[in-house]
């Protein structure tokens, strides 16, 4: 179980990507972007961003193409706004929490999956 020090470190960096995300990149490749969740490794040095993308299949892949070619950029404001002593490698995921929720509630309420 992560420390609650672990979990203040996860929502800052999530909250400075989610920002930046929204108002700093210029991407064509990149539509509607939400991050909802962050996990950094313990030492730091590595931070697994899940981010959820409205859009067909290869709109969410060119979104998460997007946002690894701006990694550099994102790990730079990043590490000018969260002074911390290693600014965690970005690896992008998506997530399918909600997909996966909302196929739940079709199979739970008789309709098809």
């Amino acid at each position: 179980m992560p420390s609650e020090r672990m979990r203040r470190v996860d929502e800052a960096v999530r909250e400075v990507l989610s920002a930046a995300v929204t108002t700093d990149l210029k991407d064509p490749r990149i539509g509607f972007v939400t991050v909802t969740d962050v996990k950094t490794s313990p030492d730091l040095r590595h931070a697994r961003v899940y981010v959820s993308v409205l859009g067909s299949a290869d709109e969410q892949q060119a979104s998460l193409a997007g946002l690894q070619s701006a990694h550099g950029f994102l790990q730079a404001g990043l590490a000018k706004s969260l002074r911390m002593k290693h600014t965690p490698a970005l690896t992008f995921i998506l997530d399918d929490t909600a997909e996966r929720a909302a196929r739940v509630e079709r199979l739970t309420s008789g309709g098809e999956a």
